[in-house]
């Protein structure tokens, strides 16, 4: 079976991860977050969520190293576990990144609105009381098409198209950046907190939803096999892609909090953009428009790729079509899994942005049991192969163990009703059971492959490691498995 082309290289990986975390609501609703819980409760809760990601990436990276497959969580629960765990993990994020891929093929025409009216024009229907418009679904459904395009074509090209996206974010934020902090006072940011609101409480209740804003890292580690690094090296992209982006969102924030009162953003409809008009930079408040429209550009590039390399696992594994398996010859791309990862954004992207709301809200459950997976696969594959290579190692290994706590309290304050993050009743419980239930049918439905020769399609040239490991394989005299 055909292995992904090799042709991601060290700063279009990065890109793919840190843009891929970064996305595009966060700049505009900090005026509504800052009104919740104070421009301190979010810029340091962010901080927190940012050190407890790193975490939880840190056993990503280990896993990403002495198994540098595609598929990530598929890989890893196989190996550690079974076939069932490989199936969940991979169902769920599927989950996941459909939700948020189909939920930007609508925003995406919603945000460029602002620049273009007209597009708000030609409504069609109306689902969970939005307005569906549409030239609104004819811009996203163009922008899921053009990316698919350029992933089938290479995705070389689709990693180098996100390092120069994130590169321009990267340089607009600098310049926020720079003047929010020479034209501002730290008055306007202290104290950070409304008087009497209680700056503990209002911190931690920010953690957990920081966290969503850092979901992206375990991309990193689904592309291992496209890319062109040492297996050492995508480890530590794995962990600077949460240190990048979780430091690219407090300076912002901090920065925004500094120019003018933080209360005052507070007040405002689109928190950054409009904190550096009111501050008399209108030309900063179009660069911060920018990042959200390149961050929606960014992770929909980073996401897109990483369903189709998940859908490619499942497939691999014999608990998907082995249509998803086919990679082509001349392109190294799994042409395939693409066009389905774009047929699915298509069919959810015309429901518009109030129901995907409900879906892309669940992806929290789905995200938190797969870090609960891939942390439980850590331990358990050094358990399991304890001499098995690991270019990577986590020296404090109780680190991840501590995310994998976290992981267990976003899902159930997901699933209690009455918390911050709660599910909305019933709506969103429904579609959670439904995915359930239909992954649980396609999982019943699926060819009952030997674990043998599910092992050897997921892992390619790595099989051999296991197989020595486990004594199934006889090492030949290089130390390579025949």
């Amino acid at each position: 079976m055909s292995a992904l082309r090799k042709s991601i290289g060290p700063l279009p990986l990065i890109a793919m991860g840190a843009a891929g975390i970064i996305g595009t609501s966060w700049i505009y609703t900090n005026g509504e977050f800052f009104a919740a819980y104070g421009a301190g409760g979010e810029i340091f809760g962010l901080a927190i969520a940012t050190v407890l990601a790193s975490f939880i990436a840190m056993a990503y990276a280990e896993l990403a190293s002495e198994l540098p497959r595609a598929g990530g969580e598929i890989v890893y629960g196989y190996v550690a576990f079974n076939r069932t765990v490989s199936f969940v993990g991979g169902w769920l994020l599927i989950g996941a990144y459909v939700s948020s891929l189909a939920f930007y093929v609508t925003a995406s025409g919603t945000l460029l609105s602002q620049l273009f009216p007209s597009l708000e024009s030609i409504p069609l229907y109306t689902i969970a009381g939005t307005e569906v418009y549409l030239p609104m679904l004819l811009v996203g459904a163009a922008l899921a098409v053009l990316v698919c395009v350029v992933n089938c074509y290479g995705t070389g090209l689709g990693a180098s198209t996100q390092l120069v996206f994130f590169c321009v974010m990267l340089a607009i934020g600098a310049a926020l950046v720079v003047v929010g902090f020479a034209t501002g006072s730290p008055s306007n940011f202290w104290p950070p907190y409304e008087p009497g609101s209680g700056a503990f409480f209002s911190t931690l209740r920010f953690v957990l939803p920081a966290l969503t804003f850092l979901t992206g890292f375990s991309l990193v580690a689904i592309l291992a096999e496209d890319a062109n690094l040492r297996p050492v090296n995508i480890a530590r992209v794995v962990v600077a892609a949460v240190v990048i982006a979780g430091t690219f969102y407090c300076i912002v924030l901090l920065a925004s909090a500094w120019i003018i009162p933080w209360t005052k953003t507070a007040t405002l409809d689109q928190g950054t953009i409009d904190t550096y008009r009111v501050a008399g930079f209108p030309a900063l408040g179009w660069g911060a428009y920018m990042i959200s429209v390149l961050g929606l550009v960014t992770s929909f590039l980073a996401l897109f790729v990483a369903a189709s390399r998940i859908m490619l696992g499942l497939a691999r594994a014999g608990l998907f079509p082995r249509a998803f398996a086919k990679v082509s010859e001349r392109r190294g791309t799994p042409v395939n899994a693409l066009l389905f990862t774009l047929a699915l954004c298509l069919g959810l992207g015309w429901l518009g942005e109030g129901a995907l709301t409900w879906f892309l809200d669940t992806g929290g459950v789905y995200v938190g049991f797969a870090w609960f997976i891939g942390i439980a696969s850590m331990y358990w594959i050094r358990r399991r192969y304890p001499r098995l290579e690991r270019p990577y190692r986590v020296r404090l290994s109780f680190l991840p163990a501590v995310g994998g706590v976290v992981a267990v309290i976003v899902i159930l304050l997901t699933l209690v009703p009455g918390t911050d993050i709660s599910l909305v009743w019933p709506a969103e419980y429904i579609i959670l059971l439904v995915w359930v239930a239909l992954g649980a049918l396609i999982y019943a439905i699926a060819p009952k492959e030997r674990d043998e020769r599910a092992l050897k399609a997921l892992l390619g040239d790595q099989y051999g490691k296991i197989g020595e490991e486990s004594g199934e394989v006889e090492p030949t005299a290089s130390g390579r498995a025949p």
